[in-house]
Formats: structure tokens, C-alpha cells, sequence
């Protein structure tokens, strides 16, 4: 779905020749193969050890809740745009 977005815009939009991929999705080896075969267009991706996405955040921010005593029903509901701490 990711590509064929990408390449619905560049080609809703000539002008966009550019694209970067980052976090979590641009370690995908499918993903990436798929955007190096797009043709005139510049595709910018950083290495793999650095194509990390944010469980180990999210992970070690619920430990720290958990020794402090939080905890959450099944009740819970996720919330993308949540602050964590202070």
C-alpha cells in the first residue's frame, strides 16, 4: 500500500522526484526493493542498524510504569498522539 501510494503521488505530482524512507518500514527489504525501481526519481533510506521504529521506547516506558505500581484494565484504548512522562 506504501508504494503504490508513493507512486500514485509522483505521478499525481511530476515535480516530486525526491522521497525518504524512515523508522520502523524502510528496514523492510521488500519495501526497499520496490522504491529502488522507480525511475527518475531519488530515494533516500539510512542504513539498517538505524531503521529502528519506537517498541524498545514503548517497552521500557511500561516497565517503568509497571515498578511504579500502573497498571491498565483491558479498558485500555491505544492513543497515538499520548505524552509520555512530565
Amino acid at each position: 500500500m506504501l508504494v503504490d501510494n508513493v507512486k500514485k503521488a509522483f505521478d499525481n505530482n511530476p515535480r516530486i522526484g525526491k522521497i525518504v524512507l524512515a523508522g520502523g518500514v524502510s528496514a523492510n527489504s521488500y519495501i526497499r526493493n520496490e522504491f529502488a525501481k522507480l525511475k527518475n526519481k531519488q530515494v533516500y533510506y539510512p542504513e539498517l542498524k538505524l531503521c529502528t521504529d519506537n517498541a524498545a521506547m514503548i517497552a521500557s516506558a511500561g516497565y517503568y510504569n509497571y515498578l511504579n505500581g500502573e497498571r491498565a484494565d483491558l479498558k485500555l484504548n491505544a492513543i497515538p498522539n499520548l505524552k509520555i512522562g512530565g
